[in-house]
């Protein structure tokens, strides 16, 4: 008798459907076909002993398990339960009507019980494209979709929960994760650990470009000595980055599902990732990989949100240069021999480095470095790599007095208010063209000439600054869309000459004889 199973891979972000197929005749023997890594072949053991621990006998016969289709390579553990099941209906033990109509994945324990496996939310949406009837996932991974619609999904603890639901006697109306509790903790909706501008003395020129960078989604490089505040800078970013909205959300935590970083509290990911690996983490670390199973890395993690790197110049150079085609193309493409995946990338980069190897130029005279050390220093600042960053701030040490005082400036929630009317204006203006882009930095050079028509008097200043700052044609596009992010804070329909020198004060690392 033959069995098929809907069953799930994912690649990338996007699940591909698997159908597990078990047929039992006369013969010896369990056979897995179908190109399964040691993980699916060690499952056949694990759903015997489970099978046998819950009273289900395995009948004396060959029982062959394809996982179709077979050139594809599976892995992982997410297809112990399609297995038991089909091994338990192909023997007719037990009727499930409803087995085919139900997308199904989960890793057996020797008792019976069911543990999460990655990728619920790819799983899912995939489920709900197939039109099937429901998806049947662990619980801890089903609280994943809690808030998904168009499908129903059930979240089981065990396979006596599973054959409950596929039985069709019981609407199981308790095991849909929908009907879950509420177990979101009101200190998980705003991280306590996140600072807030108004903590932060002085630096209000750093401020202002970082309330322009969180506007427009613009990357941003900060240079300065040590102390002068450029990791606290970046942490406050966090505090007045606008909420995600749906299509970002649930984008944000599929790349999450698939690498196995899921939220526990029942809902979509709301608040923009904050990811700040170590300069040193590797190529690997920052791009994602594997071999038949490629993960996302750092990279495609703070998808939607930042990707803070701190001491930027004293990361290996390959790991800088790598970052160029992400910040460019917003996405990364993994190849491997097996295979290849392409993960969204569209994240703000927020760096911090010292401007010279001694950290203190620009801090009175207390710089040793001669301006040849400093040029060396920030060498690995290729010009490809400054060309995508559209602010460039130099953060000098806090006022004595300042620090002394300590009198308070804006807060977050001042400045967030801000940034969430620009990015309001950007998402209106964007949808009225029918274009899938949230924020002015993700315009690319056809969506730049159409949103961002510039004057004559304009025209004129920019030509003066392209020539006195020698800027290549990506770094003028950049300042085009950074002061139609000025525009935006300003509540201007139009870009003016004010704002395209605004825009153009931000890019002091292309002046001649900086360090001389």
């Amino acid at each position: 008798m033959l069995i098929n199973i809907h069953s799930a891979k994912c690649i990338g972000i996007e699940a591909v459907a698997v159908t597990v197929e078990i047929d039992i005749a006369p013969g010896l023997g369990i056979h897995l076909v179908g190109l399964a890594d040691a993980a699916v072949k060690e499952s056949l053991l694990r759903t015997i002993t489970a099978l046998q621990s819950m009273g289900f006998r395995i009948p004396g016969k060959k029982i062959v398990i394809n996982l179709a289709p077979a050139d594809m390579h599976k892995k992982g553990s997410g297809y112990d339960v399609p297995i038991a099941l089909g091994i338990i209906t192909a023997s007719k033990q037990r009727e499930l009507p409803l087995l085919e109509k139900f997308m199904i994945m989960g890793e057996l324990g020797l008792d019976g019980s069911i543990r999460e496996v990655p990728g619920a939310l790819p799983t899912v949406e995939l489920a709900r494209r197939l039109e099937l009837m429901g998806c049947i996932l662990p619980k801890e991974s089903a609280v994943e979709a809690i808030e998904y619609e168009g499908i129903d999904v059930f979240g089981v603890e065990n396979l006596d929960d599973v054959l409950r639901i596929l039985s069709g006697e019981d609407v199981c109306e308790d095991l849909l994760v929908r009907n879950f509790p509420d177990e979101r903790d009101a200190s998980e909706e705003k991280d306590s650990s996140v600072m807030d501008f108004s903590e932060i003395m002085g630096q209000e020129a750093a401020k202002r470009g970082l309330e322009i960078a969180a506007a427009g989604g613009h990357n941003v490089i900060m240079i300065g000595p040590p102390g002068s505040g450029k990791s606290s800078l970046a942490k406050a970013m966090a505090s007045i980055l606008p909420p995600m909205n749906l299509e970002e959300s649930i984008q944000t935590s599929m790349i999450y599902s698939v690498a196995g970083k899921g939220g526990r509290t029942g809902r979509l990911m709301r608040q923009r990732p904050f990811r700040a690996p170590h300069y040193s983490a590797s190529v690997a670390a920052f791009l994602g990989g594997g071999s038949d199973n490629i993960m996302p890395g750092e990279i495609s993690l703070a998808h939607n949100g930042v990707l803070f790197i701190d001491e930027f110049c004293e990361a290996p150079k390959k790991v800088l240069e790598v970052l160029r085609a992400p910040m460019e193309d917003r996405k990364v493409t993994i190849s491997r021999l097996k295979a290849k995946v392409e993960y969204p990338a569209d994240f703000m980069l927020v760096a911090a480095s010292n401007p010279c190897p001694c950290g203190y130029y620009g801090d009175g005279d207390r710089c040793t470095c001669t301006p040849g050390q400093r040029l060396s220093y920030l060498s690995k600042l290729s010009g490809p790599i400054m060309d995508r960053i559209d602010i460039q701030l130099m953060v000098s040490r806090v006022d004595a007095r300042l620090l002394v005082n300590r009198k308070p400036g804006q807060s977050s929630a001042e400045i967030a208010k801000r940034v969430l009317r620009a990015r309001e204006k950007q998402r209106v203006r964007f949808a009225a063209r029918g274009e899938t882009i949230f924020c002015n930095a993700s315009m690319n050079n056809r969506q730049t000439e159409l949103f961002c028509p510039l004057s004559s008097a304009c025209k004129a200043l920019l030509e003066r600054l392209i020539e006195r700052l020698g800027l290549s044609a990506r770094a003028c596009s950049r300042i085009i869309r950074l002061a139609r992010t000025i525009a935006d804070l300003a509540d201007s329909p139009d870009i003016h000459p004010e704002h395209l020198s605004e825009a153009a004060s931000y890019r002091f690392l292309d002046r001649q004889n900086l360090f001389d």
